[in-house]
C-alpha cells in the first residue's frame, strides 16, 4: 500500500468517526493547560487530573505560581512522577511567565521552550490545543502508533523524525486533530503491550497487524 493511500485511510476514518477530539487533561485556561502538560510528563492524564484542582485552587494564575517556591508546590504534586523536579520546574515556569511574558502563555514554540520543564513536545501541545497551530506533539503513543500503522518509516527513530514524517502528509488544518487521534488510539486500542488488534478499525493499513498478528490468526490447512 502506498503511503499516501495509508494516510488517506487513516484521516478518513478519524474525520468521520471522531471529528472533534480533545485532550483528556482538564483545564480552564492556557496557564492551567501548560501546568497540566508539564505535570503529565511520564505520568497519566488521569493522575494529573486528580491533583490539579487543589493545585489550581492554591495557585490560580501565573502570578500566584511565580510567588511560590518549589517547597510550596511539592505537597500538591507529590503523587505525580518526579515531583521534586516538577516542583522546581513549575516554580521557575511561573516566574518566567510573569517576568518575561507578562503572565501570559506565549504562542511561539521558541518562546515556550524557554520555560523550565517545557520541551518541544509540551510546546507543541500548547500551540496546537490553545492556539490551533499545525503542530504535532510526539509522545510515546504517537511514536508507537505512527510506526505500527506504517505512517512513518522505521528509519524515523526520534520524536522529531516522526513529527516531520507525520506533518509532511497531513493537511495543516487536520494536524491538531491528528495529534489527538494518534494519542487516543494508542492509549485505548494500540496499547504498548497486547494491542487490541481485533477491535481496531485500521488493520487493513496496519503494518504491525499484517506482519505480526494476522499470520497467527490464519487457520492452518492440513495437507490432503
Amino acid at each position: 500500500m502506498r503511503l499516501a493511500e495509508r494516510f488517506r485511510r487513516f484521516l478518513a476514518y478519524f474525520t468521520e468517526n471522531f471529528p472533534a477530539p480533545e485532550t483528556e487533561l482538564q483545564y480552564g485556561s492556557p496557564y492551567e493547560l501548560l501546568v497540566a502538560v508539564v505535570l503529565s510528563a511520564q505520568c497519566t492524564d488521569k493522575r494529573v487530573n486528580l491533583i490539579t484542582p487543589k493545585l489550581f485552587e492554591q495557585f490560580p494564575t501565573a502570578e500566584h505560581l511565580a510567588a511560590a517556591t518549589a517547597e510550596d508546590i511539592f505537597p500538591f504534586i507529590r503523587s505525580v512522577s518526579y515531583p521534586n523536579n516538577k516542583a522546581k520546574h513549575l516554580a521557575g515556569l511561573g516566574r518566567m511567565l510573569v517576568e518575561k511574558f507578562g503572565g501570559e502563555v506565549p504562542d511561539r514554540l521558541e518562546d515556550l521552550q524557554l520555560l523550565p520543564g517545557v520541551g518541544r513536545k509540551t510546546a507543541n501541545v500548547i500551540v496546537s490545543v490553545i492556539y490551533n497551530q499545525p503542530a504535532m506533539a510526539v509522545d510515546t503513543h504517537v511514536f508507537r502508533v505512527a510506526h505500527r500503522l506504517g505512517l512513518v518509516p522505521r528509519s524515523a527513530t526520534t520524536p522529531l523524525a516522526v513529527e516531520k514524517g507525520l506533518v509532511k502528509h497531513i493537511p495543516e488544518e487536520l494536524i491538531p486533530k491528528a495529534h489527538h487521534w494518534l494519542i487516543l488510539h494508542g492509549r485505548y486500542i494500540c496499547v504498548a503491550r497486547n494491542p487490541k488488534c481485533l477491535q481496531c478499525p485500521l488493520t487493513d493499513i496496519c503494518n504491525y497487524y499484517n506482519k505480526s498478528v494476522k499470520p497467527d490468526l490464519e487457520p492452518i490447512v492440513a495437507p490432503v
